[in-house]
């Protein structure tokens, strides 16, 4: 009986819980004492069209209502609220009171974390190995959270390339030793949000509700214990920030706060993808306007971040996602298509609060100025981006691509990756640059190559020893096919994330020797590279390349590192006298994948990429 009885009383409380917190819905979630972004502006969701015309009193030591914006929909308010530097953690009660009667709902102020820019927030660099993860096609770790009930898309056919496959959180917490041992430093993953879209919920890039993370992954209690155990490895974590643009089923999308919380056109006007007209001096009001403005697709609405609101809750939860999971970077998607003056005060307040934050863009451009304006650069243009680097799609198109797969000439083959690195005089710091072989939009490098598994070696070599902040796509290392178009061939499954799977890369367990042998080339480089300081720390000095040779150096003060690129049909001497600035003192040259010494005057073979040690 007394069972019974508790049971019920469990039951009335719950409901009276869920009843409460479904008067109002307040964004963000939660705050934090101490914090220096500390004047919030607090979206409120009531749930009947006169919810905004009711008084609202907070009556808490250290927190002062400034003011309360009634918004163009009934059901929402925007409320101003200063935290004083007095104020201590707790739950706060905000009265909301229509006529004689009060409802109250409890908002969450919490106690910061330790640790800013030591433990989190510690900002990706030069000295850091990237590896880019698609969640739901890495691991499955927990099939209990495959399909959760009430959500759109309940697909779950690993058969299928657009279907959910139930990779998530835990499956990669489980493989972080595989990771550590590979010589990665830093975990990026595609977007951890909610998606309760109806279909294609795989990528993660269509937001439903900014604070959720995504259940099927393990929501947010696992999201947390990802990054606490990277961070117990002296490891980080990027979040995949998407300002441009939300999913369809997005809370606000079905019940938007203002008629221009989204960008509207009379009929459907999607993105033109061209970067020119934004810096163009000779471009047109309305092709920048359908750059910027246009939908990116049917299913993703434009958010409109010239709304103050919007664009206040937008910087909000970039602060909240740093405290509340210790992120350490930001990868920010779509950046050409941002407000652009809003993304600079976005950075701004993300480094205010967090000074050894970094945040890298996605500039998907075709030009090395292109890229350049979108990022800090030197270039005299009358907007100036504060973005601290950028995903270099150009050493990729227009460098190592063109180096492995063209003829040598006088503007081919590797000399296109020469030219493009000679323009880094652009940037204010080409070194804050992502570089990377293949993403999840790209064709995988290794089918790129033609499965020529000695250029993919090449590509490797290259991505460990340029300058810049490495980014290694999941399953490259172990010889991962797909051609993109559609996409979905390559975002297939990692070999062995699965209970079943007959290849298991973590393991090496069914692997060819091909495959063991690139997996074993990557982590040697990779490793090296970690213990490096000319190549994480150190400056870069290129040579002209002649005949399909191409040589450049890493080096600093205590150490040298020779990269020789022979991408030349025939056989290549190599001679320290024709690089004298930066061999003078040495007479030998180990190779650091096997050790091998080397004098000078020795010759490296058809397709193939050396990286040397040099020395005395």
């Amino acid at each position: 009986m007394k069972t019974r009885l508790l049971v019920l009383v469990l039951i009335v409380f719950n409901c009276f819980e869920g009843l409460q917190g479904q008067y109002a819905n307040i964004y963000p979630t939660n705050w934090w004492v101490g914090m220096k972004h500390n004047k919030i502006q607090l979206l409120v969701k009531g749930n009947y069209a006169g919810f905004n015309r009711e008084s609202v009193e907070i009556n808490y030591p250290g927190i002062m209502v400034k003011e309360v914006h009634q918004l163009e929909n009934g059901k929402y308010m925007a409320i101003d609220i200063v935290i004083s530097e007095s104020a201590r953690p707790g739950n706060v009660s905000i009265a909301f009171t229509k006529g004689t009667k009060t409802n109250k709902v409890d908002w969450l102020l919490k106690t910061r974390r330790k640790g800013n820019g030591i433990a989190y927030a510690q900002g990706v660099n030069s000295t850091d190995l990237v590896y880019l993860i698609m969640p739901d096609r890495f691991s499955n770790g927990d099939t209990t959270n495959d399909r959760i009930a009430g959500m759109r898309d309940q697909s779950l056919n690993r058969n299928e390339i657009y279907d959910r496959h139930g990779g998530d959180f835990q499956g990669i917490i489980n493989h972080l030793d595989y990771l550590q041992s590979l010589g990665v430093t830093t975990l990026w993953m595609t977007p951890v949000i909610e998606n309760d879209q109806p279909n294609r919920t795989e990528h993660g890039y269509s937001f439903t509700n900014h604070y959720k993370i995504e259940p099927r992954f393990g929501g947010e209690a696992k999201y947390r214990e990802l990054s606490d155990s990277l961070h117990k490895r002296g490891m980080k974590l990027i979040q995949d920030a998407v300002y441009n643009h939300v999913g369809s089923e997005n809370i606000f999308n079905l019940d938007p706060p203002t008629r221009d919380w989204f960008h509207q056109w009379p009929s459907y006007t999607q993105t033109s993808f061209k970067d020119q007209p934004v810096y163009d001096p000779y471009g047109s009001a309305i092709d920048k306007k359908i750059l910027s403005d246009g939908w990116f697709d049917h299913s993703m609405p434009d958010v409109n971040q010239s709304n103050p609101y919007f664009a206040n809750y937008l910087i909000q939860h970039a602060i909240w996602s740093v405290e509340e999971f210790g992120v350490d970077g930001w990868r920010i998607d779509t950046y050409i298509y941002n407000d652009l003056p809003f993304m600079n005060r976005c950075n701004t307040e993300l480094i205010k609060e967090y000074p050894k934050m970094t945040m890298f863009g996605e500039t998907w451009v075709h030009g090395t100025a292109s890229q350049a304006y979108f990022t800090a650069n030197n270039i005299d243009v009358p907007f100036k981006s504060n973005l601290i680097g950028s995903t270099d799609f150009q050493t990729l198109f227009y460098g190592i691509v063109p180096a492995l797969t063209q003829d040598f000439g006088w503007t081919d083959g590797v000399n296109k990756l020469y030219t493009t690195l000679s323009n880094d005089f652009l940037y204010k710091n080409a070194n804050n640059n992502v570089i990377f072989l293949d993403n999840h939009d790209l064709t995988r490098f290794y089918s790129e190559m033609k499965e020529d598994v000695n250029k993919l070696k090449m590509g490797i070599a290259w991505l460990l020893t340029c300058r810049g902040i490495p980014q290694l796509y999941y399953g490259t290392e172990v010889l991962m096919k797909g051609v993109k178009n559609p996409d979905g061939w390559v975002r297939l499954d990692f070999p062995g994330g699965w209970k079943g799977d007959k290849k298991n890369s973590f393991t090496t367990e069914g692997m060819t020797d091909a495959e063991k042998d690139m997996l074993l080339y990557t982590k040697i480089l990779a490793n090296y590279r970690k213990h490096s300081t000319a190549i994480t720390r150190g400056k870069l000095m290129q040579y002209v390349p002649k005949n399909g040779l191409y040589v450049y150096f890493r080096y600093d003060a205590s150490q040298t590192v020779m990269c020789v690129m022979n991408t030349d049909n025939n056989e290549q001497k190599v001679d320290f006298k024709d690089f004298t600035e930066r061999t003078q003192g040495f007479t030998k040259a180990s190779n650091v994948m096997n050790g091998n010494l080397l004098n000078s005057g020795f010759s490296i073979p058809a397709k193939t990429m050396w990286v040397l040690e040099l020395k005395k």
